[in-house]
C-alpha cells in the first residue's frame, strides 16, 4: 500500500502472544469455555464474550452437563439466521478429553430444513418437544412462532439457549424479548444467553432489570482473547471515510499485495448495498479479471492488471456446498503456515479468529461510523469524552444516541462537545427521564467581540429551563439595582433593557415548555401520548401570557433613551420575573397531574 493510502493508527497494541486463548485443558475446553463451564449449574447464565472466543462449544459442554446431570428434557438452541445453525453441528467432543459427544440429529437442525418459520419448521417444534431425543437447533423467528402456537409452558424443563442475545429488547414490541420475559417469570426453564455485545445498538435495553438482575454472568474480554493468540504480535487500528456507496471506494484502502480479510455489512446495516453478492461481484470485479474458482479450494481467482492471479475465499455465498468447500479449505492443517494458500478473504459475520491467521496482514472492516458498541463489553468505568457524537447525517438518530449517552452515563463519567443545539435538547430531556437521576453539569463556550474561550458555568441561553432563567434574573436584578438606587440612569437603563429582553425571550421559551409534551422545538417528531398535557391550559393561561410578554414589550420600550420615558423601578422588574415564574410553575404542576380517564 502507498502511504497515500496508510492511515496512522489511531490505536496501536502489542499483544503477548502466549497462546493461551487457543489452548485446551483436559476436557478440551479453551479458556473462556472453561470459565463457562465453572457456572454450568446456574439456571440463567449469560455469556459475554468476543468472536472467536469458542462460545458455540462452550455451549455444547454446558447443554450436555444440563441434560445427562442437571434433569433438563432437551435443549433449544435459537439463532439469529440459518447459516450460524452450521456452529452446532456434531462435534466429537470426547476426542479431545471431554466425557461425551454433541450430537443434533440432521431433522432437528431446523436451519437446514425448509419451509416457512411459520409452517413446517413450527410443526418439527411440536415434534422434538414430544419425542425423546435432546437437541434442537433453530432460528429466533421459529422458536418465536413455536411459542406464540405452544405457549411456554410447553417448554418446561428445557433449556433454551439463545445466541446473539443483544437481538432480543425489552421492548413490548420484540417478540422473543417479550417471550423470555415469560419464560422468566413462569422460572420453569433453563436459559443460556450468549452474545459479543451486550449493547444493542439503540437505546433499548436488552433485559427488564428485574430478569437481568437473575442472570449470573461469564465475561471473556476482547483483551484476554487477543493476548492469548499465537501469532498476533501488534494491532494497529486506523480509519478511512467514505461518502456514497462503499464498494466505489474500497479500492483506496484495499492493497492487493497484503493479505486481507475484508467484512463486507450485514444486508439490514445502514451501510449495506442491500445485495451481499453483487457487493462481493463488484469487488471482485475492482480488482481485476475474473478466471474461475480453483476446482480444489473453491477459492476465486482473480487475474490484476499488473497480471497476479489472486486467490480470494468467499465466504460470503451462501450455497452450502460452496461455502463448505471454502471454509474447510481455510482450516486445512496442513496450510496453516502456507502465506500463499490464500490472498484475500471476503466475510460476513465471519472469520473474527482471523486476526490469529498468517493470512491476515490486513483486517478491514466496513461500518458506519459507531463509537459505542463496545464500551459494554468492558469492565473498565474510565470517563469519555465525545466531540460531536451526531453528525448532520445522524439528526434522525439524535434521540437514540442522546438516550444511549445517559444510559452510559449510570456507570462512568461522559463528557460530551456539542455545537448542536437540538442534540443538547435531546441529551437533557434524556437525564430528566433518567432512573436513578444523574448529575447534569452542562457549561457553553463563546466568543466575544476579538476573543474566543469565554466559559458560563451554565447552557446557552435557548437551552436553558424558564425556572433558571428567571432565577438568573432574580440574581442579576439583586446585583445591578444599586443602579437605580445611586441614581445612574444610564446604567439602570442597560438592567432595564437587559432583563426585559430576556424576559419577552423567555415567555416563548415558556410557551416551548408547555406544548413540549406533544411537538418539541429542533424536533420532528410529534408525541401524541403526551396530547393530554395540553388539557391543562386553559383560556386565562393564554391571556395572561399575552399580557406578560406584551409588558414585557412595553418596558423594552421605556428602556430606549430616544423616547425619554421613565424607567421602571426595580419592583415592577421584580414582578414581572415572579409572574412569569409563577405562571411556568403553575402549568408544570397541572400538566404533571394531567392523566387520561
Amino acid at each position: 500500500m502507498t502511504d497515500e493510502k496508510k492511515s496512522i493508527p489511531s490505536v496501536s497494541v502489542t499483544y503477548a502472544r502466549n497462546g493461551s486463548s487457543t489452548k485446551a485443558n483436559a476436557l478440551g475446553m479453551r479458556p473462556m469455555q472453561e470459565r463457562a463451564y465453572e457456572k454450568r449449574g446456574e439456571q440463567y447464565l449469560l455469556i459475554k464474550s468476543p468472536p472467536a472466543s469458542g462460545k458455540s462449544r462452550a455451549l455444547m459442554f454446558i447443554a450436555l452437563d444440563k441434560l445427562h446431570n442437571q434433569g433438563l428434557k432437551q435443549a433449544i438452541i435459537v439463532v439469529p439466521e440459518k447459516a450460524i445453525g452450521a456452529s452446532f453441528n456434531d462435534e466429537a467432543l470426547s476426542k479431545f478429553g471431554f466425557w461425551t459427544d454433541w450430537t443434533v440429529a440432521p431433522k432437528w437442525n431446523l436451519c437446514n430444513a425448509p419451509g416457512s418459520d411459520n409452517g413446517g419448521k413450527v410443526n418439527s417444534v411440536e415434534a422434538f418437544l414430544k419425542s425423546g431425543d435432546k437437541v434442537l437447533v433453530c432460528t429466533h423467528a421459529t422458536f418465536r412462532f413455536a411459542v406464540d402456537r405452544f405457549g411456554v409452558e410447553a417448554f418446561d424443563d428445557r433449556l433454551i439457549a439463545v445466541d446473539e442475545f443483544h437481538h432480543v429488547s425489552a421492548n413490548p414490541d420484540n417478540k422473543l424479548g417479550l417471550h423470555l420475559g415469560q419464560f422468566i417469570a413462569r422460572d420453569r426453564v433453563h436459559i443460556v444467553a450468549m452474545t459479543g455485545s451486550y449493547f444493542r445498538g439503540d437505546a433499548e435495553a436488552v433485559l427488564a432489570p428485574q430478569d437481568e438482575s437473575k442472570f449470573d454472568t461469564v465475561t471473556y474480554t476482547y483483551y484476554e482473547q487477543l493476548n492469548g493468540y499465537e501469532y498476533l504480535k501488534q494491532l494497529d487500528i486506523g480509519y478511512f471515510f467514505y461518502n456514497g456507496p462503499y464498494t466505489d471506494d474500497i479500492l483506496k484502502v484495499l492493497d492487493p499485495a497484503e493479505k486481507t480479510i475484508i467484512h463486507i455489512p450485514n444486508v439490514n446495516s445502514r451501510e449495506s448495498m442491500g445485495d451481499k453478492i453483487k457487493e462481493v461481484e463488484h469487488i471482485l470485479h475492482e480488482l481485476g479479471e475474473w478466471e474461475g474458482r480453483d476446482p480444489v479450494t473453491g477459492f476465486q481467482l482473480v487475474k490484476t492488471p499488473e497480471g497476479r492471479v489472486l486467490r480470494i475465499a468467499d465466504l460470503v455465498d451462501d450455497d452450502p456446498a460452496k461455502r463448505d468447500r471454502v471454509t474447510a479449505a481455510l482450516k486445512d492443517p496442513a496450510q496453516k503456515n502456507n502465506r500463499d494458500h490464500v490472498d484475500i478473504i471476503i466475510a460476513l459475520g465471519m472469520a473474527k479468529e482471523g486476526l490469529d491467521w498468517i493470512w491476515c496482514e490486513h483486517a478491514l472492516t466496513v461500518g458506519y461510523r459507531s463509537s459505542l458498541a463496545e464500551l459494554a463489553t468492558t469492565e473498565n468505568k474510565s470517563g469519555i469524552i465525545f466531540d460531536d457524537p451526531v453528525s448532520s447525517l445522524d439528526h434522525m438518530h439524535r434521540e437514540a444516541v442522546a438516550k444511549r449517552l445517559v444510559a452510559e452515563a449510570a456507570r462512568r463519567q461522559v463528557i460530551v462537545f456539542t455545537h448542536d443545539l437540538a442534540f443538547l435538547f435531546e441529551l437533557n430531556r434524556a437525564a430528566d427521564n433518567a432512573d436513578p437521576k444523574l448529575q447534569v453539569a452542562i457549561s457553553s463556550v463563546s466568543r466575544g467581540a476579538d476573543k474566543a474561550g469565554f466559559c458560563r458555568s451554565e447552557p446557552p441561553f435557548k437551552a436553558r429551563r424558564v425556572s433558571d432563567i428567571t432565577a438568573s434574573l432574580t440574581n442579576q436584578l439583586a446585583n445591578e439595582r444599586y443602579y437605580f438606587d445611586q441614581g445612574n440612569e444610564d446604567e439602570w437603563r442597560k438592567t432595564v433593557k437587559s432583563i426585559a429582553g430576556t424576559l419577552r425571550d423567555t415567555w416563548e421559551i415558556a410557551v416551548e415548555e408547555v406544548v413540549g409534551h406533544v411537538i418539541r422545538r429542533l424536533s420532528n417528531e410529534v408525541k401524541t401520548p403526551g396530547l393530554v398535557k395540553l388539557t391543562a391550559i386553559t383560556v386565562a393561561d393564554c391571556e395572561a401570557m399575552r399580557d406578560g410578554f406584551g409588558r414585557c414589550s412595553e418596558l423594552m420600550h421605556s428602556a430606549a433613551a430616544a423616547l425619554n420615558r421613565p424607567l421602571p423601578r426595580p419592583d415592577v422588574l421584580s414582578a414581572e420575573i415572579s409572574a412569569l415564574a409563577a405562571w411556568a410553575d403553575s402549568l408544570r404542576q397541572r400538566q404533571g397531574a394531567a392523566r387520561l380517564p
